[in-house]
């Protein structure tokens, strides 16, 4: 079977992360080929199988561009051959509209289409222009899957997609691997001392994850309080900068992407996130099934994600003291720390494991083509 992946950006971000998982449980039976909508950005092939069979073509068609009824017959053509089409995000929405425009002409596979958030162009308001372009294109789509109830109720009224599309699907990880001891040395470059704390967080470094803001929240703790920022992303330069003007750049870490977050979550004393806008971010379930407590905005479906104990630290969204005060709360008492992190690895034992998100999957992709089983 050829499966084709056509992605916003396969940086090792949250669903670029979630779709390799997949690839890898998926074996051998499957041939892939993916693409990125941002040249350059497969980050995310480091976490691949070395035994699967995946090719990354420099001469597929790119997906931006103006949507042209010659660029997007390009597209389309470059489809043919492969058993099922998966397209990520805005950034592969093109491809989705060649797609619906073609696939009877030129006998195009089933595609199902799967989207995850919004990148800082759409944090605070979605796009009237986007909306309909999604109705328009999502037309042709065997299913349209999202991780949050935010976007699954985004996806029924914006998007006027019929209920019948729509699959919500929420993020689960291999939470048993998560609840082993982390290991020293997983960090690129940086050991953790004797007596140091570790504010912690996983995200791909660009600007909807507000990551400045995470440091000017985490620069009012004690000494011993270090943060690592385990990552890649454009945004760099950016978040040392504001490390150095608020006087923590010794105590700020960008080891770079870690190919393997289980091994290294449970190095974090206290997971903080600062994103402007999230929906279900498998980070947030990395750090519950790790035993850890989590700082957030309450984004997406962050604030239902946590368990109970953990809702005092989930803060309006963009209000940087309050997150600031909640980091300072559970920085400063280990003991509330503990039990909100036992807490928060029960809950995602019991309702986030992989198991069933990838149960979802496999039933969704078997019904786009008309099968039983899949692959």
């Amino acid at each position: 079977m050829r499966v084709l992946h056509l992605h916003s950006s396969f940086a090792a971000g949250g669903k670029e992360l979630r779709a390799v998982r997949l690839m890898n449980l998926f074996g051998q039976a499957i041939e892939h080929t993916v693409v990125s909508a941002q040249p350059g950005a497969f980050g995310a092939r480091q976490a691949l199988d070395r035994d699967l069979d995946v090719a990354f073509p420099a001469d597929f068609p790119s997906l931006q561009g103006r949507p042209t009824p010659r660029r997007l017959l390009r597209l389309a053509r470059a489809m043919k051959g492969f058993d099922l089409v998966l397209s990520y995000n805005w950034g592969a929405m093109d491809g989705v509209l060649a797609h619906r425009i073609w696939a009877g002409v030129l006998g195009l596979p089933p595609l199902v289409h799967h989207e995850d958030g919004f990148n800082e162009d759409e944090a605070r308001r979605l796009k009237p222009g986007r909306n309909l372009f999604r109705r328009v294109a999502l037309g042709g789509a065997r299913a349209l899957v999202v991780p949050s109830r935010r976007l699954e109720a985004v996806a029924l009224e914006r998007w006027a997609q019929p209920r019948e599309r729509v699959r919500l699907i929420t993020n689960g990880i291999p939470t048993g691997v998560y609840a082993r001891a982390p290991m020293e040395g997983m960090v690129p470059g940086l050991t953790k001392a004797p007596g140091q704390k570790w504010v912690g967080t996983l995200a791909g470094l660009r600007a909807v994850k507000n990551l400045p803001r995470l440091v000017r929240a985490f620069a009012g703790l004690p000494p011993e309080w270090h943060l690592v920022i385990l990552g890649e992303g454009p945004e760099r330069e950016t978040i040392l900068a504001q490390a150095a003007s608020s006087g923590v750049a010794d105590r700020v870490h960008l080891p770079g992407f870690v190919p393997n977050p289980s091994r290294a979550v449970g190095l974090f004393d206290l997971f903080a996130l600062s994103s402007d806008s999230e929906q279900f971010p498998i980070s947030v379930v990395e750090a519950m099934a790790s035993g850890i407590a989590v700082a957030s905005p309450a984004v997406g479906d962050v604030a239902d994600m946590v368990a109970a104990e953990n809702q005092q630290a989930i803060t309006p969204p963009g209000d940087e003291a309050a997150l600031a005060g909640a980091m300072a709360l559970l920085a400063s008492d280990e003991p509330l720390r503990k039990a909100i992190g036992e807490a928060n690895r029960e809950r995602a034992r019991a309702l986030y494991d992989e198991d069933a998100m990838v149960r979802a999957y496999v039933q969704t992709y078997a019904a786009a083509l008309g099968r039983e089983r899949f692959p």
